[in-house]
């Protein structure tokens, strides 16, 4: 049975995946009414993660706004925001409109929803690079939509740094926020925390280092030092749990294994079962490749594959998602453990991004960091959710109840099993060609 959302706030979220966004923003305050994903996949983890959430797997192009308030049984309930990132190549076509061209459709699609659903507020995130070049002809366009279905944006739009809000990774976000006319426009978030080093790039993002009066963000020990050497246990060639007891680490790991309450995170807390540690299914490398991880320096990028090796008192460099087969099925590149000779297991990648041990992602390592790449740090999504809940002037419910997540076993779905629980066609999503490791 779906929530009746008691006295908070509602969002929808549109290109969900496997719901950073839509945890950053339940951590605010929001429940998220509705989650629509096209990748069954990805769907399958978020309605395994969020069970109270009306997961839609369709594609936002054959969605109108009545179809998605009718599926989430929302009818004419008032909407507070609608959130995500739509994949956008924002290529500018000189004298020509681009916010309708093919390439930029999903971005043209969003507004349109926007518009449809008529939130008291929006938040759209992108790659920074939309920013600029000629891609800022796009933009320009989006925000002359907005204005023209009755928004504002707050203006100038920001890039914000995941280790500016607690995050130890390296990564940056481009968000543009509005509001309804008749709510207040939200501001964008200050840093929390600031940046160090992963030794080997600058900190920030273009903008001023925060006052060294704030704490510095976790580093890569804070965030997976206490985890399990998963090298020790070989049943990890074929499951990605792993029955242990965490102890020690810091504030942070405690935090994301629910050994102690962070006040500030407001979303609906799970269940979870704190001795079982998911995943940290291994990766098979060869003599070669563990040698010459071992003898790269933390801080150090491994020059045959190109792979990063993590420093413990550094941040993570950007975690990426692969491609899809068509677009060359290519697997983004892991960085290397900062101890074992191996590259990072996909809870240690979690925690890195800031997501809390009870998230579960699909088994493989394939498509577990597809879903952590593609995905925002909950806490860079909390930020933004805190500041459109402090621009609504809502005191969100803080819930106590304890919600069990879905079936477990949606996480080791593959794109067939997947398709068919949603209804859909398992080609949406062309098959991963996979190409020999090294």
């Amino acid at each position: 049975m779906k929530p009746t959302h008691g006295n908070r706030p509602i969002a929808i979220d549109l290109f969900a995946g496997a719901g950073g966004l839509s945890l950053g923003f339940e951590q605010a305050g929001f429940d998220i009414a509705a989650a629509v994903e096209f990748d069954p996949i990805h769907a399958a983890t978020h309605e395994m993660n969020f069970p109270s959430t009306t997961v839609i797997c369709r594609d936002v192009r054959d969605l109108s706004g009545r179809d998605i308030r009718r599926l989430a049984g929302l009818g004419r309930r008032r909407i507070d925001a609608v959130i995500g990132g739509p994949p956008c190549q924002g290529f500018s076509l000189i004298g020509q409109r681009v916010l309708e061209d093919k390439r930029n459709e999903l971005v043209f699609h969003f507004v349109r929803l926007v518009l449809e659903l008529k939130p008291r507020t929006f938040v759209m995130e992108n790659v920074p690079g939309m920013v600029t070049g000629s891609h800022t002809q796009l933009l320009e366009e989006l925000i002359e939509r907005f204005k023209d279905g009755g928004y504002r944006v707050r203006l100038p739009y920001r890039t914000l740094a995941a280790t500016h809000f607690g995050v130890p990774q390296e990564r940056r976000r481009l968000f543009i926020m509005g509001a309804r006319s008749d709510t207040r426009i939200p501001d964008y978030p200050d840093p929390v925390t600031r940046p160090r080093s992963n030794g080997r790039r600058r900190n920030g993002n273009g903008r001023a280092i925060p006052s060294s009066e704030l704490p510095l963000c976790p580093s890569v020990e804070d965030a997976i030092g206490d985890l399990p050497a998963i090298e020790q246990h070989a049943s990890l060639f074929s499951t990605d749990e792993l029955r242990c007891e965490l102890r020690g680490g810091s504030r942070y790991s405690k935090i994301l294994r629910g050994e102690i309450r962070d006040p500030e995170d407001l979303a609906h807390p799970r269940s979870h079962e704190r001795d079982l540690v998911t995943g940290c299914l291994r990766a098979r490398h060869t003599d070669r490749s563990r040698q010459r991880f071992a003898t790269t320096e933390g801080g150090a990028t491994e020059p045959v594959s190109r792979f990063f090796k993590l420093a413990l008192n550094g941040v993570c460099n950007t975690l990426r998602a692969g491609t899809a087969s068509d677009r060359g099925a290519f697997s983004a590149p892991r960085p290397i453990h900062p101890i074992e000779a191996r590259c990072i297991s996909v809870r240690e990648a979690a925690r890195l991004h800031s997501y809390p041990d009870w998230f579960r992602f699909h088994r493989t390592i394939w498509h577990g960091f597809r879903q952590i790449g593609n995905s925002v740090p909950p806490l860079l999504g909390r930020a933004v959710g805190t500041a459109i809940i402090e621009a609504l002037g809502i005191v969100p419910e803080v819930p106590d109840r304890r919600v069990d997540l879905g079936p477990t076993e949606f996480a080791t779905f593959n794109m067939r099993q997947a398709a068919a629980y949603f209804g859909v066609s398992p080609d949406v999503i062309p098959p991963r060609r996979r190409v020999a490791a090294d």
